[in-house]
């Protein structure tokens, strides 16, 4: 199975490097130390303080494998000047009967609506990858198909 590609920008990246080194250092003592606190107190079995660590470091280990994930497959974007829609573009688009609009391609962990980052993998994203300016194209949304043209990639 092919692992999936995560496009991030460089401050991205470094963010989640630096998160995982937290995570593994830091983060990895603080729960087993408390783990070991817990045991101390007796009956691990009927022992709240013990059952919270273990969820505690099963949450982490999780983020941790996560972060790995993310990281081993991460491709740095850049901003750039394309001839065509890809991670890292900046796209002005029009939706018909409406203004227009621009988004900032970017992978999905970096992704915000309310600022203007739609992620590759957004159905909007995926319809205009690849696309070139004055190119139109669709998106199927819940209320039906709505028709975009590219204005601009910056």
């Amino acid at each position: 199975m092919a692992q999936q590609k995560y496009y991030l920008s460089q401050d991205k990246y470094d963010e989640f490097v630096s998160e995982l080194e937290e995570l593994c250092t830091v983060k990895r003592k603080e729960i087993a130390d408390a783990l070991e606190y817990a045991r101390s107190l007796g009956d691990i079995s009927e022992n709240a303080e013990f059952q919270e660590a273990r969820e505690a470091q099963a949450t982490l280990e999780e983020r941790i494998a996560t972060l790995k994930g993310i990281i081993k497959t991460a491709e740095i974007i850049i901003d750039h000047h394309s001839t065509q829609v890809e991670p890292g573009s900046t796209v002005t688009v029009k939706k018909e009967g409406s203004d227009k609009q621009v988004f900032h391609l970017v992978g999905s962990p970096e992704a915000s609506y309310t600022e203007g980052r739609i992620s590759n993998e957004s159905p909007l994203g995926k319809a205009m990858m690849g696309k070139k300016k004055g190119e139109n194209f669709e998106v199927s949304t819940p209320k039906g198909k709505v028709s975009y043209a590219i204005v601009e990639i910056a």
